[in-house]
């Protein structure tokens, strides 16, 4: 079994990929940036045993994090636990051409995505996160990863609202029966999850216009990837895994 492993600013997301490349297995935490590597270890082999896995399971690891405190926290953990794993970024061996100005910057997450929206959907393609922030990772027509978007992300702006006024903080993020909320529960579902959508189809719709394509598959991501897909037609495929998927991929071409 491979593991990838995706720290986020929020949440670290585990996958376990079996030899058909897909996800068997997988686990959401919270991402806690004062972490050690011990603390780090702990929780990983109590994931693992909670499934009736252990590290012996595990042929290889790979790690694509966006948290600058816990890179060297999670390399030391794996290599304690016997894995030498791979760290995933644009430098060294990558399936996929990151034409940016500067592709050292570029947040693993997303260059995991694009490798994995290319080689799943083909190009050109548009990929949607939604976690922390919201990201859109474009995938050109030639097959090379182009960029995108980064714009405040769902949980962080309802959160933002919740700290301003307390009587909200109880709402459900949830589709909405109505565009029109008829009490302020709905209303602020709409403004959140249907605000979350009209954004992606903005955004989308102006990324094919500059690409210059008329249709090209769309992937939602992340956390709240399904609740915002009620809302919107523009998604071509809901894919929770894609991002696990691509951090296995990119250790693939690296062997």
């Amino acid at each position: 079994m491979f593991l990838s492993v995706d720290v986020g600013n929020t949440q670290t997301t585990f996958g376990l990929i079996d030899e058909a490349g897909s996800v068997a297995c997988h686990w959401r935490t919270k991402t806690d940036k004062l972490d050690t590597a011990d603390e780090l270890a702990v929780r990983l082999t109590g994931l693992l045993a909670g499934q009736g896995f252990s590290m012996d399971s595990v042929d290889a690891v790979a790690v694509a994090s966006v948290v600058p405190a816990l890179h060297r926290a999670w390399h030391v953990c794996l290599m304690r636990l016997g894995k030498d794993p791979l760290m995933v970024g644009a430098q060294g061996l990558c399936p996929i051409e990151v034409a940016l100005a500067y592709p050292s910057q570029v947040g693993a997450d997303r260059i995991a995505n694009a490798v994995e929206v290319k080689e799943r959907y083909g190009a050109p393609a548009i990929v949607v996160d939604f976690g922390t922030a919201t990201n859109i990772d474009v995938v050109a027509p030639d097959g090379s990863f182009v960029g995108g978007v980064i714009a405040p992300g769902v949980m962080l702006g309802a959160q933002a609202l919740f700290d301003r006024a307390s009587k909200l903080s109880s709402t459900p993020i949830a589709m909405p029966p109505r565009v029109v909320g008829r009490d302020s529960e709905q209303a602020l579902q709409s403004g959140i999850v249907i605000g979350a959508a009209a954004m992606a189809e903005g955004l989308v719709a102006r990324i094919k216009a500059e690409l210059g394509v008329g249709e090209c598959p769309v992937v939602a991501t992340g956390g709240l990837a399904r609740t915002v897909s009620e809302a919107t037609d523009c998604f071509t495929a809901v894919d929770p895994d894609l991002t696990l998927r691509g951090i296995h991929r990119i250790w693939l071409a690296q062997v």
